[in-house]
């Protein structure tokens, strides 16, 4: 993964197309080109990798919510960018850590849960947010498509992360021929976890982050980088990795603060 270790600061720096907001342990990244229906232009991209470096350096970021300003969540990359014809715009002073691909690298290995908070329709290169967060809820009128084989282009930096949550007959339909997806059909393929009523999306991904944000932090990480880690492999060698970081879990201060909370009848402080 392209990654850059230095710690990173949000002091002093100017997001044009995020707005971003911590509370309780919360941290919700908001796109917000609503005029160009949260299109994904090289400033998004670089700014999403920057505010994602931020969450996963951050122990007091126990969850992150990818939300969208507009009626459009994403409507994937700009292709007015990719044109080389992107206009001008507000300058963004946040420092080049990545290239548009890092932005699945930094959701996959983010090691947090992230919730995509899915208000409306979801097209192209936005499906990237969507399939590589660890859940997905929409609004029940919203819609997925990757319709870049209209377009004469291929999904190519879609399929890495399609196919790890739909299953292959269906992935492979829904890029060859770019029809839309239903948000039903979406949760029913495995693309969201559920498709809620608009008023309802608010308060569901509300109460699921504040769920989330509640539990071990140090033992989340652990266990969705294992995850990560074990996903391709095979059977019996993934076995050693696991037990060496359940070893590594139950060594760790959230497990031996759960322990002991639990001994002592009380709720644990992973602070």
């Amino acid at each position: 993964m392209t990654e850059n270790s230095e710690t990173v600061s949000l002091e002093g720096l100017t997001f044009t197309t995020l707005k971003l907001d911590l509370k309780d342990h919360i941290f919700t990244i908001t796109l917000s080109r609503p005029e160009a229906k949260n299109a994904i232009n090289p400033v998004m991209s670089n700014e999403l990798i920057y505010a994602l470096d931020y969450a996963r350096q951050e122990r007091n970021i126990r969850v992150v919510i990818l939300a969208a300003e507009g009626d459009v969540f994403c409507a994937g990359g700009d292709l007015r960018s990719m044109s080389g014809k992107a206009g001008d715009g507000p300058v963004s002073n946040v420092p080049k850590r990545g290239e548009t691909d890092d932005i699945s690298l930094r959701l996959r290995h983010l090691n947090k849960p992230v919730i995509a908070r899915i208000q409306g329709p979801v097209l192209a290169g936005a499906l990237l947010l969507v399939c590589n967060s660890t859940h997905a809820y929409a609004a029940d009128h919203a819609h997925f498509s990757a319709p870049e084989i209209k377009r004469g282009i291929w999904p190519f930096m879609v399929m890495a992360s399609l196919f790890r949550v739909m299953n292959k007959r269906q992935g492979l339909d829904f890029i060859m021929r770019g029809e839309r997806l239903t948000a039903s059909e979406a949760e029913k393929n495995g693309l969201i976890n559920k498709a809620v009523p608009a008023d309802d999306l608010d308060a569901t991904v509300s109460k699921i982050a504040a769920q989330l944000a509640s539990l071990a932090p140090g033992t989340m990480q652990i266990g969705l980088a294992a995850y990560n880690e074990q996903e391709d492999m095979a059977f019996d060698p993934a076995l050693p990795l696991l037990r060496a970081r359940l070893e590594e879990c139950l060594k760790s201060d959230d497990a031996k603060e759960g322990i002991a909370a639990f001994l002592e009848k009380r709720q644990p402080n992973w602070d």
